[in-house]
């Protein structure tokens, strides 16, 4: 018997995770998730711990601590302020909250993998745009893209995968013009890492304009993958929407404590990202050194732009250890981690830009 399903979703790949240590003796370095290195953080863990035995109950929806504590660290109402399951999923209420069936939504390409699958889901058309020679956002080509279809317009920033920041000026003339109706979210899941001083906040903007949101997460930065939260700061009828569209209990009452004690830990969490761009700064120069020659990245991985060599570049880092993240026919992208996984990197880009093949 064939089940009734969506014919759209034939043509939509599945998400593939990063990759897991294979069976077999010797170090395995899982940089293909762009994950912290590091464990939670001692407040970070007791907030857990002490929520435990409470996990037999919902938690609270509102999260009023959480949103409270958003709402002081920004200036802005809590009407303003919606959570998610981690950011991807406060995107996928920001789509299912503009969209109509057949709606567009914009984004450029490559991206987040994950924008063409929550457009698709909430019935609505992708339109990626490509982005320019210095895998950068082509502004202008994404101008000419929107039509009177466009519900939507998300601006990744850094990017994911290629890192690359957008500059204020080249940012607040795209925002300028589009046409006011439409939302333009600045998904800012990697905006800790960002030291570019051209590079603008996405909250500038959104107090700015009254169509721009942002998106923040606490699985990057602040190390709280498993945990799953994210959230938006967005006009207040864009709220409303999605909070009608959100999962009912979504958030966690670990996360919601987890968030609010890794917040109330700025200072420690500052010191973990200064240690990765620190990092990041060792790698790229030796990268360099090797003779790469990959776009900046103001985020916690490399870009890769190999083409499709990517794949066979793929079996060189998982001989040293490394697993990476595959682009197919576009190229790899590669986290950092920890200071031994690091090397390992450098290791495995020594053996390519010297030619090795994979054994």
């Amino acid at each position: 018997m064939v089940l009734h399903l969506r014919r759209d979703l034939e043509a939509l790949p599945a998400y593939r995770p990063g990759n897991k240590p294979p069976p077999g003796d010797g170090p395995w370095y899982k940089l293909s998730s762009n994950e912290s290195p590091f464990p939670p953080l001692p407040s970070v863990a007791a907030a857990i711990s002490e929520l435990i035995p409470t996990v037999n109950r919902y938690p609270e929806t509102p999260a009023s601590g959480l949103t409270g504590r958003i709402s002081g660290l920004f200036e802005v109402p809590v009407s303003r302020i919606a959570l998610g399951s981690g950011s991807v999923e406060v995107l996928s209420q920001v789509i299912r909250a503009t969209a109509d069936p057949g709606s567009q939504v914009i984004f450029a390409w490559p991206s987040f993998e994950a924008y063409p699958r929550l457009t698709v889901a909430a019935g609505a058309v992708s339109v990626p745009v490509a982005l320019d020679t210095g895998y950068r956002h082509d502004f202008a080509a994404m101008r000419a893209a929107i039509s009177e279809r466009t519900s939507l317009v998300i601006i990744c920033n850094p990017n994911n995968p290629t890192g690359t920041a957008a500059g204020a000026q080249e940012l607040i003339e795209f925002v300028r013009s589009v046409p006011p109706h439409i939302v333009v979210v600045i998904d800012e899941a990697y905006r800790e890492f960002n030291m570019d001083p051209s590079s603008p906040a996405g909250m500038d903007l959104c107090r700015l304009y009254p169509n721009v949101a942002v998106a923040h997460t606490f699985s990057k930065a602040h190390g709280l993958a498993g945990l799953r939260i994210g959230y938006a700061i967005a006009p207040e009828q864009v709220i409303a929407a999605m909070r009608k569209v959100a999962v009912p209990f979504g958030v966690t009452g670990l996360a919601q404590a987890a968030a609010c004690a890794s917040l109330d830990a700025a200072d420690e969490l500052a010191q973990r990202v200064h240690w990765l761009v620190a990092e990041r700064q060792r790698v790229g120069l030796e990268l360099r050194d090797l003779g790469w020659r990959l776009p900046e990245t103001q985020a916690n991985f490399f870009w890769f732009p190999i083409g499709r060599d990517a794949e066979a570049a793929a079996e060189v880092f998982r001989r040293h250890g490394v697993a990476v993240r595959l682009f197919d026919s576009e190229g790899l992208r590669v986290s950092l981690g920890d200071a031994a996984a690091n090397d390992a990197l450098i290791a495995a880009a020594r053996d390519l830009a010297c030619g090795i093949p994979p054994s």
